[in-house]
């Protein structure tokens, strides 16, 4: 099995392993992270949900979904979805960082190393996020990153009760 690995300093980007769940499920069972994520990322997160995403992670061929780790101890994921048909140039990229990682500027690198791993590994042309609108410090993060701010989208998603909006941020292919 080929596996992936980013080296950032005390930082990496890799590879799902097993061993990861139980550090994803701490981190993973915080309000303040579900809130900036799709329904799909369970609240509360328990060990279980922690192995059957990192389960999923580990079958999907190619390999587009990440450990974000500290030293060996995973604190967070970042991973993209390759589009189909007309869009087969393009990926929504997501991520999350545990809160006591929050503010030290390693989702940027992250952020950055990934996107040019998915450009060029999957021959893509563009890559899109979509922060929702209480999300500041990840538009910033997308901002650093290279991203450009394309528009708002009125009460396109519906999150924690409410019509929210997202912002649409793409990096494009020099």
């Amino acid at each position: 099995m080929t596996s992936m690995e980013i080296k950032l300093g005390d930082f990496s980007v890799r590879s799902w392993r097993p061993e990861d769940a139980p550090s994803v499920a701490r981190y993973a069972d915080n309000r303040k992270i579900w809130i900036n994520l799709r329904d799909a990322f369970p609240h509360p997160y328990r060990l279980a949900d922690a192995r059957t995403f990192i389960n999923t992670c580990m079958s999907r061929k190619p390999e587009t979904f990440f450990c974000i780790a500290h030293e060996d101890t995973s604190i967070g994921s970042i991973g993209f979805s390759v589009h189909s048909d007309v869009e087969r140039f393009n990926a929504e990229i997501g991520y999350w960082l545990a809160e006591p990682f929050w503010g030290r500027g390693i989702m940027t690198g992250v952020l950055k190393a990934v996107t040019e791993y998915a450009l060029s590994t999957h021959d893509l042309n563009r890559i899109y996020a979509l922060p929702y609108e209480w999300n500041p410090a990840s538009m910033r993060v997308l901002k650093k990153a290279g991203y450009i701010c394309e528009g708002r989208m009125r009460h396109s998603a519906f999150k924690d009760g409410q019509f929210i909006d997202q912002f649409l941020f793409s990096f494009i292919r020099d």
